[in-house]
């Protein structure tokens, strides 16, 4: 589209850098090229295919025909912070204390309010990458500058250099993004680099934003994947980042949580409320059902992912044409193709000869550009086709 000939063109000039800058998403673009394709397997977003389960639509509904439709606590309502906690009790162990819970408009907002607390105009986050795009995006909409920490790269694996990240520590550094299990890639912190992190963020007095949101997405006989919940003091600068969208398939139901110290209280709940004004009371009450009740759910997908896992990568591996390792965590595979550089133009060639949608490396920042995620959090059928395309596809490359 050629901004120029729209309406109000001469005055974008006028907007201010941070919106200007904000970056358009690599993924939409190709998105945008393939959406409407009849027949294509898109697995190019980070959602699976099924829909939100039945009980929690129909705790939605019930507080819509209650009429709970007015203004609410700004923190969330009282029983979704309790929900909250129970849950934090049962899948980390402890005690957790219900006003270190903040209920959001999504984990985006949850991450925007986590940014707007610790960084703006001069301040530096880092970021290792690849990374999900949104993490920049909102660093740079602060007014804020994300430094990107490209990781280490072999044999299709990604790997943590703490030097590097330390490196990259300057007095403008106000923290540290730690996404794991990592979108795209996969990565999943030990619990050696998380009390590594953590060390970082002691000795220089910086911030870990904690973006554990596919945790509960790890294969290979693990229950979780390690927490900085596991090894942190109520002293430490850890700020968790959380969504219902992954666990309980409630992309499009937009709520998450923001967990930090119980001190932040009034400073999270004044950013809530010039932002979103809270979350609708009908959501939230969908939200404890998933919470209370949605474990043989959580189960369910988990299971669905690590078929899905499995079928993805034994499929690519044996094109003997990309460049892969089986993820440790979340459900994306990550891969390049050997010979092919451009990931942008490749996933738009993939849509174009095999009818299948995936995210390009490009979108991902630095230590990306080569790669291309697919999402196999979806039914065996459909991965298993997608598969077959793909390996002709390649074959053919």
């Amino acid at each position: 589209m050629n901004i120029a000939t729209l309406p109000g063109s001469t005055l974008v000039s006028d907007l201010r850098p941070e919106a200007l800058n904000a970056p358009e998403s690599g993924i939409v673009e190709v998105m945008n090229y393939g959406r409407l394709r009849e027949g294509l397997i898109p697995l190019w977003v980070g959602e699976g295919d099924l829909p939100t389960p039945q009980f929690i639509r129909d705790a939605a509904a019930r507080s819509l025909a209650a009429g709970e439709t007015f203004y609410t606590w700004q923190r969330g309502i009282p029983e979704l912070r309790e929900a909250l906690a129970r849950y934090h009790e049962r899948v980390y162990g402890g005690r957790f204390s219900t006003e270190r819970f903040y209920v959001t408009g999504s984990g985006m907002q949850s991450l925007q309010i986590a940014v707007r607390m610790i960084a703006g105009e001069g301040d530096e986050l880092i970021i290792p990458t690849p990374a999900w795009p949104n993490f920049a995006a909102a660093v740079g909409v602060a007014g804020a500058r994300a430094v990107c920490v490209p990781m280490d790269y072999a044999e299709g694996r990604f790997t943590l250099d703490l030097g590097k990240i330390e490196a990259a520590i300057t007095p403008k550094t106000r923290g540290i993004f730690v996404n794991s299990p990592s979108n795209p890639t996969g990565w999943t912190a030990t619990r050696a680099e998380q009390e590594a992190l953590l060390a970082l963020s002691r000795k220089h007095g910086i911030w870990i934003v904690a973006d554990e949101i596919y945790g509960r997405f790890v294969y290979d006989g693990q229950a979780r994947a390690p927490s900085f919940h596991d090894i942190i003091t109520p002293e430490d600068r850890v700020i968790f980042v959380q969504t219902f969208s992954k666990n309980w398939a409630m992309t499009g139901w937009r709520i998450g949580w923001i967990e930090a110290p119980e001190a932040f209280g009034q400073v999270i709940e004044n950013l809530i409320q010039y932002s979103t004004s809270g979350s609708p009371v009908f959501i939230q009450r969908g939200a404890v059902a998933a919470l209370d009740e949605g474990e043989g759910f959580v189960a369910e997908q988990i299971a669905r992912a690590a078929e899905g896992r499995r079928i993805v990568f034994e499929g690519l591996k044996a094109t003997n044409r990309v460049s892969l390792s089986a993820p440790v965590g979340a459900f994306y595979q990550f891969f390049s193709v050997d010979g092919r550089s451009d990931s942008g133009k490749l996933a738009k060639d993939l849509v174009d000869t095999a009818n299948v949608g995936l995210a390009p490396g490009t979108a991902f920042g630095p230590g990306g550009e080569t790669g291309l995620r697919l999402c196999f959090a979806r039914n065996s059928a459909d991965l298993t086709e997608a598969v077959a395309r793909l390996q002709k596809a390649i074959a053919a490359l």
